[in-house]
């Protein structure tokens, strides 16, 4: 069945090449909807498949593992490759209202499906060289979409970005060196077992480096600042799709890496990593209270959220892992449903600037709840996603009798509920400071379909999630269980019987 692996990750390449071709017509636009369709048709029969039937793996070229190129779907990186086929559809859909025809000139669309095929083979990779070589892809065409329409705000931003994720990768490929100068082998599940005969000093060492690489990308504490300086210069859909995707990939190779690769001294690894986590928290939450722009509130709350899920992976208990899992499928969501509003709230007030905007409850309702869905459950307001998720969280942190790590993660939601609140108040409750009108009317029927139907969908999803959590905690529970116990991973990997 290793077509369910190709598909996910051709499909993008494919609808890129189709939309190159196209640009500059509005073929372009429909090209990459289609293709984002059919990537999320692609990406359910994987995850149907993977739950049902366990892990996917398939070899490229008929090169046998650990010599070959994998790929492997278990279901963390089954539900990754679907939460991003998801919002893949809703950012090319509202694409539609957002990207000029200049832009589209310039290749947007092409570049955004690069973007993200180099997601998703993050995501499925079974090696870590091809692991480098997606991170690649990705900060190519992330760059690209960055830059792309050339403002110097754009171009401060892109330098900021690319020079930080470049000494990343420097770091990870330096860390990959050693892994296989130690180990003689990248193959992941390989690793697992290669690992044991290495000495722990070292591999205590080569895991610093990994952490640091993919602690840059993940932008954790102190790591994060090329992110609040780049995501909001570009436009809504590329601020959108990164705010949801990006960090997430950093995020769930530090997952990947230090539960199947790096268990070997928990209480020092992870200690380190619920350090970072805590630290990750407190200042990205900070940061949030001092901004005045909606995207750069929103930008360093996804540094403070970010901690939550490193902090479930510091714990390293069955329910933590729950929570880490949850809660990444809750934030990608949500964060970027939030970018998406922020984008609507640009069109009809004229600024994302908190004391340039207003007026927005009484002359766009519909606008006003949609906004009000994902910020309450990034707060973690019941019945909503962001509560369950956090609460999974803080009590597995109790649990464990991590009362401070749990104390910085309640107090931390507290804070999210000013920045959402100041939001609310600025750009909903008051008045417009100019008088402007801010009503929906002002739009064009396409434009408003284009900018509200992926905001609506992606509300829809957070309730879904919040309010019947059941099969989501279940599925959240099962792929825990995969990352604690790697054995079936293992085994389809490396072709054996359990």
């Amino acid at each position: 069945m290793s077509w369910l692996l190709v598909a996910p990750l051709m499909l993008p390449f494919a609808t890129a090449i189709a939309a190159y071709l196209a640009k500059g017509r509005a073929a372009g636009r429909w090209i990459s909807i289609a293709g984002s369709a059919l990537l999320l048709v692609a990406a359910t029969l994987l995850l149907v498949e993977v739950n049902a039937q366990g892990v996917v793996a398939g070899q490229m070229g008929g090169w046998g593992a650990p010599f070959g190129i994998t790929l492997v779907a278990d279901r963390l990186s089954a539900v990754m490759v679907l939460i991003t086929a998801i919002i893949a559809l809703a950012v090319s859909v509202y694409a539609l209202a957002d990207i000029d025809t200049r832009l589209e000139q310039l290749g947007y669309h092409a570049i955004f499906n690069v973007l993200i095929a180099g997601v998703i083979g993050a995501f499925v990779t079974g090696d870590l060289f091809n692991l480098y070589v997606w991170f690649e892809v990705m900060l190519i065409a992330s760059f690209g979409l960055l830059v792309l329409g050339g403002s110097p705000e754009q171009i401060d931003g892109g330098v900021k970005y690319v020079a930080l994720n470049l000494i990343a990768t420097v770091l990870f490929l330096a860390g990959v060196g050693l892994l296989y100068g130690a180990t003689g082998t990248l193959n992941m599940a390989d690793l697992s077992r290669a690992v044991e005969g290495v000495d722990p000093g070292l591999l205590s060492v080569i895991a610093m480096m990994f952490l640091l690489a993919f602690g840059m990308k993940a932008a954790v504490f102190p790591l994060f600042f090329w992110l609040p300086a780049a995501y909001h210069t570009p436009a809504f859909s590329v601020s959108a799709v990164f705010a949801g995707l990006l960090t997430k990939v950093g995020v769930y190779a530090l997952i990947r890496c230090f539960t199947l690769i790096f268990d070997h001294d928990i209480g020092y690894t992870h200690q380190i990593l619920l350090w970072v986590a805590g630290l990750t928290m407190i200042t990205g939450v900070l940061g949030a209270a001092a901004q005045s722009d909606i995207r750069k509130i929103l930008s360093f709350h996804i540094v403070s959220q970010i901690g939550y899920m490193v902090m479930g992976l510091a714990l390293m208990t069955p329910l933590a892992l729950v929570g880490t899992v949850f809660y990444l499928v809750h934030h990608i969501v949500v964060k970027a449903n939030l970018f998406l509003i922020a984008g609507a709230v640009q069109r009809l007030a004229g600024s994302t600037e908190l004391s340039r905007i207003g007026g927005l409850y009484k002359s766009a309702p519909l606008l006003a709840l949609l906004f009000i869905i994902p910020a309450f459950s990034l707060a973690g307001f019941p019945p909503l996603s962001g509560f369950w998720a956090k609460f999974l969280l803080v009590k597995a942190a109790i649990g464990v009798e991590g009362w401070v790590i749990a104390g910085v993660a309640l107090v931390v939601g507290l804070l999210t509920i000013y920045s959402m609140t100041k939001i609310w108040a600025a750009a909903f409750w008051s008045p417009h400071p100019e008088g402007r009108d801010t009503s929906l009317s002002q739009l064009s029927a396409s434009d408003r379909r284009g900018l509200l139907l992926p905001i609506a969908g992606l509300a829809v999803i957070t309730m879904v999630i919040g309010m019947a959590p059941d099969p989501f905690a279940r599925f959240a529970e099962a792929a825990a269980a995969d990352l604690l116990d790697p054995a079936a991973y293992v085994s389809a990997v490396l072709g054996e019987e359990q």
